[in-house]
Protein backbone atom coordinates (compact mmCIF):
# COMPACT_ATOMS: atom_id res chain seq x y z
CA UNK A 1 0.00 0.00 0.00
CA UNK A 2 3.03 1.96 0.85
CA UNK A 3 4.80 1.47 -2.71
CA UNK A 4 0.96 2.69 -4.61
CA UNK A 5 1.00 5.97 -2.43
CA UNK A 6 4.31 6.78 -3.42
CA UNK A 7 3.63 6.98 -6.86
CA UNK A 8 0.45 8.58 -6.83
CA UNK A 9 2.61 11.09 -5.26
CA UNK A 10 5.47 10.90 -8.00
CA UNK A 11 2.63 11.18 -10.26
CA UNK A 12 1.49 14.58 -9.11
CA UNK A 13 5.05 15.63 -8.74
CA UNK A 14 5.30 15.03 -12.78
CA UNK A 15 2.02 16.77 -13.89
CA UNK A 16 2.82 19.78 -11.89
CA UNK A 17 6.24 19.69 -13.29
CA UNK A 18 4.77 19.56 -16.90
CA UNK A 19 2.44 22.33 -16.25
CA UNK A 20 5.35 24.67 -15.27
CA UNK A 21 7.26 23.79 -18.41
CA UNK A 22 4.37 24.07 -20.35
CA UNK A 23 3.68 27.91 -18.53
CA UNK A 24 7.36 28.24 -19.51
CA UNK A 25 7.58 27.22 -23.10
CA UNK A 26 4.43 28.45 -24.76
CA UNK A 27 5.35 32.28 -24.22
CA UNK A 28 8.88 31.29 -26.08
CA UNK A 29 7.19 29.16 -28.28
CA UNK A 30 4.91 31.89 -29.12
CA UNK A 31 6.98 34.53 -28.75
CA UNK A 32 9.90 32.69 -31.67
CA UNK A 33 7.20 31.18 -34.21
CA UNK A 34 3.97 32.66 -33.96
CA UNK A 35 4.76 36.61 -33.75
CA UNK A 36 5.98 38.64 -36.55
CA UNK A 37 9.10 40.71 -37.16
CA UNK A 38 8.32 44.42 -36.40
CA UNK A 39 9.96 45.53 -39.18
CA UNK A 40 8.69 42.85 -41.55
CA UNK A 41 9.11 43.89 -45.07
CA UNK A 42 5.65 43.86 -46.24
CA UNK A 43 5.56 43.90 -50.27
CA UNK A 44 9.35 42.32 -50.86
CA UNK A 45 9.91 39.53 -53.15
CA UNK A 46 12.53 36.87 -51.92
CA UNK A 47 14.02 34.33 -54.39
CA UNK A 48 14.75 30.84 -52.86
CA UNK A 49 16.78 29.40 -55.40
CA UNK A 50 16.72 25.55 -56.70
CA UNK A 51 19.05 23.62 -54.80
CA UNK A 52 19.53 25.23 -51.43
CA UNK A 53 20.10 23.83 -48.21
CA UNK A 54 17.06 24.12 -45.85
CA UNK A 55 20.14 26.07 -43.76
CA UNK A 56 20.89 28.53 -46.65
CA UNK A 57 17.15 29.39 -47.03
CA UNK A 58 16.78 29.70 -43.26
CA UNK A 59 19.53 32.17 -43.51
CA UNK A 60 18.38 33.67 -46.29
CA UNK A 61 15.33 34.35 -44.85
CA UNK A 62 16.49 35.73 -41.89
CA UNK A 63 18.89 38.60 -43.90
CA UNK A 64 16.03 39.59 -45.90
CA UNK A 65 14.14 40.42 -42.62
CA UNK A 66 11.19 37.86 -43.30
CA UNK A 67 12.03 36.12 -39.91
CA UNK A 68 13.94 36.99 -37.07
CA UNK A 69 15.71 33.90 -36.17
CA UNK A 70 17.34 31.75 -38.71
CA UNK A 71 17.33 28.78 -36.30
CA UNK A 72 14.23 29.12 -34.87
CA UNK A 73 12.94 28.58 -39.05
CA UNK A 74 15.02 25.84 -39.16
CA UNK A 75 14.12 24.18 -36.10
CA UNK A 76 10.57 24.14 -36.77
CA UNK A 77 10.95 22.84 -40.73
CA UNK A 78 12.96 19.67 -39.29
CA UNK A 79 10.55 19.58 -36.35
CA UNK A 80 7.30 19.42 -38.72
CA UNK A 81 8.84 17.67 -41.61
CA UNK A 82 8.35 19.79 -44.15
CA UNK A 83 12.40 20.53 -44.34
CA UNK A 84 11.84 18.66 -48.03
CA UNK A 85 8.67 20.26 -49.28
CA UNK A 86 10.29 23.87 -49.84
CA UNK A 87 9.41 25.10 -53.43
CA UNK A 88 11.95 27.17 -55.02
CA UNK A 89 11.17 30.42 -57.07
CA UNK A 90 10.33 33.95 -56.32
CA UNK A 91 7.93 34.78 -53.19
CA UNK A 92 5.92 37.68 -52.56
CA UNK A 93 5.31 38.76 -49.17
CA UNK A 94 2.26 41.25 -49.41
CA UNK A 95 1.70 41.16 -45.29
CA UNK A 96 3.52 40.41 -42.38
CA UNK A 97 3.94 36.58 -41.26
CA UNK A 98 5.20 34.45 -38.36
CA UNK A 99 7.84 32.01 -38.90
CA UNK A 100 5.11 29.05 -38.97
CA UNK A 101 3.22 31.36 -41.74
CA UNK A 102 6.43 31.62 -43.59
CA UNK A 103 6.90 28.05 -43.90
CA UNK A 104 3.04 27.33 -44.95
CA UNK A 105 4.03 29.39 -47.66
CA UNK A 106 7.16 28.26 -49.13
CA UNK A 107 6.52 24.58 -48.90
CA UNK A 108 2.46 25.35 -50.43
CA UNK A 109 4.28 26.79 -52.96
CA UNK A 110 2.04 30.08 -52.53
CA UNK A 111 4.09 32.27 -54.14
CA UNK A 112 2.24 35.54 -53.93
CA UNK A 113 2.48 36.12 -58.13
CA UNK A 114 0.28 36.29 -60.72
CA UNK A 115 -0.73 32.85 -62.51
CA UNK A 116 0.25 32.82 -66.21
CA UNK A 117 -1.87 31.52 -68.52
CA UNK A 118 -1.05 28.25 -70.08
CA UNK A 119 -2.92 26.93 -73.29
CA UNK A 120 -2.07 23.12 -74.11
CA UNK A 121 -3.55 22.52 -77.28
CA UNK A 122 -5.15 18.86 -78.37
CA UNK A 123 -2.90 16.53 -79.96
CA UNK A 124 0.43 18.01 -78.73
CA UNK A 125 3.31 15.78 -77.67
CA UNK A 126 5.86 16.19 -74.75
CA UNK A 127 8.23 17.97 -76.62
CA UNK A 128 5.45 20.48 -77.93
CA UNK A 129 4.40 20.71 -74.33
CA UNK A 130 8.14 21.49 -73.51
CA UNK A 131 8.62 24.09 -75.42
CA UNK A 132 5.36 26.23 -74.16
CA UNK A 133 7.20 25.90 -70.43
CA UNK A 134 10.85 26.60 -71.34
CA UNK A 135 10.32 30.26 -70.32
CA UNK A 136 9.10 29.12 -66.41
CA UNK A 137 12.22 29.56 -63.94
CA UNK A 138 12.26 26.15 -62.34
CA UNK A 139 11.19 24.41 -65.41
CA UNK A 140 13.97 21.73 -66.45
CA UNK A 141 13.04 20.47 -70.36
CA UNK A 142 15.26 17.31 -70.21
CA UNK A 143 14.06 16.22 -66.40
CA UNK A 144 10.78 17.01 -68.18
CA UNK A 145 10.60 14.60 -71.03
CA UNK A 146 12.80 11.70 -69.43
CA UNK A 147 9.57 11.60 -66.77
CA UNK A 148 7.33 11.85 -69.53
CA UNK A 149 8.32 9.36 -71.37
CA UNK A 150 5.68 6.84 -70.69
CA UNK A 151 2.77 8.92 -70.30
CA UNK A 152 2.54 10.53 -73.71
CA UNK A 153 -1.52 10.40 -74.16
CA UNK A 154 -2.09 11.06 -70.28
CA UNK A 155 -0.54 14.74 -70.22
CA UNK A 156 -4.30 16.29 -70.69
CA UNK A 157 -4.32 19.59 -73.20
CA UNK A 158 -6.03 22.11 -71.40
CA UNK A 159 -5.63 25.84 -70.03
CA UNK A 160 -3.75 26.03 -66.98
CA UNK A 161 -2.85 28.56 -64.47
CA UNK A 162 0.72 27.86 -63.35
CA UNK A 163 3.15 29.81 -60.76
CA UNK A 164 5.89 31.30 -62.16
CA UNK A 165 8.30 29.33 -60.27
CA UNK A 166 6.35 25.97 -60.41
CA UNK A 167 8.23 23.36 -60.40
CA UNK A 168 8.27 20.83 -63.41
CA UNK A 169 7.18 17.80 -61.14
CA UNK A 170 4.28 19.38 -60.43
CA UNK A 171 3.19 20.52 -63.82
CA UNK A 172 3.18 16.93 -64.79
CA UNK A 173 1.51 15.90 -61.99
CA UNK A 174 -1.14 18.56 -62.21
CA UNK A 175 -1.31 17.39 -66.15
CA UNK A 176 -1.67 13.81 -65.44
CA UNK A 177 -4.43 14.35 -62.19
CA UNK A 178 -6.55 16.33 -64.54
CA UNK A 179 -6.45 13.34 -67.28
CA UNK A 180 -7.85 10.99 -64.44
CA UNK A 181 -10.44 13.44 -63.48
CA UNK A 182 -11.95 14.47 -67.22
CA UNK A 183 -11.36 11.15 -68.62
CA UNK A 184 -11.00 8.40 -65.69
CA UNK A 185 -10.12 5.04 -66.07
CA UNK A 186 -9.55 4.32 -69.54
CA UNK A 187 -7.46 1.24 -71.15
CA UNK A 188 -4.15 2.03 -73.34
CA UNK A 189 -5.47 0.91 -76.80
CA UNK A 190 -7.98 3.54 -76.33
CA UNK A 191 -6.16 6.31 -75.98
CA UNK A 192 -3.49 5.33 -78.58
CA UNK A 193 -6.52 5.05 -80.82
CA UNK A 194 -7.55 8.53 -79.35
CA UNK A 195 -4.57 10.19 -80.25
CA UNK A 196 -4.38 8.89 -83.75
CA UNK A 197 -7.75 10.04 -84.16
CA UNK A 198 -6.94 13.40 -82.72
CA UNK A 199 -4.11 13.90 -85.86
CA UNK A 200 -6.18 12.14 -88.25
CA UNK A 201 -9.48 13.64 -88.30
CA UNK A 202 -10.70 17.06 -88.13
CA UNK A 203 -13.42 17.87 -85.03
CA UNK A 204 -16.90 16.61 -85.89
CA UNK A 205 -19.35 13.91 -86.21
CA UNK A 206 -17.18 12.40 -89.04
CA UNK A 207 -14.00 11.63 -86.12
CA UNK A 208 -16.54 8.64 -84.58
CA UNK A 209 -16.89 7.39 -88.28
CA UNK A 210 -13.59 7.43 -89.02
CA UNK A 211 -12.60 5.38 -85.47
CA UNK A 212 -15.22 3.05 -86.52
CA UNK A 213 -13.64 2.58 -89.45
CA UNK A 214 -10.21 2.16 -87.94
CA UNK A 215 -11.84 -0.32 -85.07
CA UNK A 216 -12.87 -2.57 -87.94
CA UNK A 217 -9.51 -2.68 -89.50
CA UNK A 218 -8.10 -3.98 -86.75
CA UNK A 219 -10.85 -6.40 -86.10
CA UNK A 220 -10.10 -7.93 -89.68
CA UNK A 221 -6.54 -7.63 -89.29
CA UNK A 222 -6.06 -4.90 -92.11
CA UNK A 223 -3.14 -2.61 -91.43
CA UNK A 224 -4.65 0.62 -90.22
CA UNK A 225 -3.08 2.69 -92.90
CA UNK A 226 -2.51 5.88 -90.66
CA UNK A 227 -1.09 8.85 -92.13
CA UNK A 228 -1.24 10.89 -89.06
CA UNK A 229 1.80 8.93 -87.48
CA UNK A 230 4.63 10.04 -89.72
CA UNK A 231 5.18 13.24 -88.04
CA UNK A 232 5.51 11.55 -85.33
CA UNK A 233 8.40 9.46 -86.93
CA UNK A 234 10.03 12.00 -87.88
CA UNK A 235 9.50 14.76 -86.11
CA UNK A 236 8.90 16.94 -89.43
CA UNK A 237 5.91 18.86 -88.49
CA UNK A 238 3.26 20.37 -91.39
CA UNK A 239 5.28 18.09 -94.29
CA UNK A 240 3.30 16.40 -96.96
CA UNK A 241 3.64 12.43 -96.26
CA UNK A 242 5.23 10.81 -99.33
CA UNK A 243 5.37 7.74 -100.45
CA UNK A 244 8.73 7.12 -98.94
CA UNK A 245 7.53 7.89 -95.78
CA UNK A 246 5.60 4.68 -95.92
CA UNK A 247 8.63 2.44 -96.17
CA UNK A 248 9.94 3.93 -92.81
CA UNK A 249 11.01 1.45 -90.66
CA UNK A 250 9.44 1.62 -87.70
CA UNK A 251 6.61 0.15 -84.83
CA UNK A 252 5.06 3.28 -85.25
CA UNK A 253 4.19 2.94 -89.51
CA UNK A 254 0.48 1.92 -89.72
CA UNK A 255 1.53 0.80 -93.07
CA UNK A 256 4.20 -1.83 -92.32
CA UNK A 257 3.05 -2.83 -89.03
CA UNK A 258 -0.78 -4.34 -88.31
CA UNK A 259 -2.50 -3.02 -84.84
CA UNK A 260 -1.98 -0.19 -83.05
CA UNK A 261 1.24 1.61 -82.33
CA UNK A 262 3.05 0.37 -79.08
CA UNK A 263 1.90 4.23 -77.86
CA UNK A 264 0.14 7.34 -78.30
CA UNK A 265 1.47 9.43 -80.68
CA UNK A 266 0.64 13.16 -78.55
CA UNK A 267 -1.88 14.15 -76.00
CA UNK A 268 -5.80 13.82 -77.12
CA UNK A 269 -8.70 15.63 -75.98
CA UNK A 270 -12.01 14.71 -75.01
CA UNK A 271 -13.58 14.84 -77.94
CA UNK A 272 -11.09 12.18 -79.77
CA UNK A 273 -11.13 10.01 -76.61
CA UNK A 274 -15.14 9.94 -76.97
CA UNK A 275 -14.98 9.06 -80.47
CA UNK A 276 -12.21 6.41 -79.45
CA UNK A 277 -14.63 4.92 -76.66
CA UNK A 278 -17.88 5.46 -79.03
CA UNK A 279 -17.57 4.26 -82.77
CA UNK A 280 -19.96 4.72 -85.07
CA UNK A 281 -20.87 1.89 -87.22
CA UNK A 282 -20.77 2.17 -90.79
CA UNK A 283 -20.49 0.20 -94.10
CA UNK A 284 -16.94 2.35 -95.18
CA UNK A 285 -13.88 0.61 -95.21
CA UNK A 286 -11.72 3.49 -96.19
CA UNK A 287 -11.89 7.40 -96.14
CA UNK A 288 -9.88 10.53 -97.38
CA UNK A 289 -9.77 14.40 -96.84
CA UNK A 290 -10.53 16.09 -99.81
CA UNK A 291 -8.59 19.40 -100.59
CA UNK A 292 -11.79 21.22 -99.32
CA UNK A 293 -11.59 20.20 -95.95
CA UNK A 294 -14.03 17.31 -96.68
CA UNK A 295 -14.20 13.95 -95.55
CA UNK A 296 -15.02 11.18 -98.07
CA UNK A 297 -15.68 7.72 -97.00
CA UNK A 298 -15.79 4.66 -99.57
CA UNK A 299 -17.02 0.91 -98.93
CA UNK A 300 -14.39 -0.74 -101.56
CA UNK A 301 -10.92 0.17 -102.27
CA UNK A 302 -11.95 1.01 -106.11
CA UNK A 303 -14.23 3.30 -104.86
CA UNK A 304 -11.81 5.09 -101.95
CA UNK A 305 -9.30 5.31 -105.90
CA UNK A 306 -12.29 6.95 -107.88
CA UNK A 307 -12.26 9.58 -104.75
CA UNK A 308 -8.63 9.64 -104.56
CA UNK A 309 -8.95 10.94 -108.63
CA UNK A 310 -11.94 13.20 -107.72
CA UNK A 311 -11.15 15.13 -104.44
CA UNK A 312 -7.15 15.10 -104.35
CA UNK A 313 -6.29 16.07 -107.77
Amino acid sequence: MERKYNMKISGKKVAVILVVLLAILAPIFWQLFLTVPKNFPSGSMVKIEKGLSLSRVSSGLEKSGIIKQKWAFYFLARLSGKADEIKYGDYVFKEPLSVLGVMKKITRGDFGVKPVKVIILEGSISGDIAEVFEDFENFDKDVFLKKTKELEGYLFPDTYFFSPGVETEEIIKTMTDNFKNKVGETNRDTVIMASLIEKEAPAGDDRKIISGILWKRLEIGMPLQVDAVFPYITGKKGEKVLLDDLKIDSPYNTYLNKGLPPGPIGNPGLDAIDAALRPKESPYLYYLHGKNGKTYFAKTFAEHLRNKEKYLR
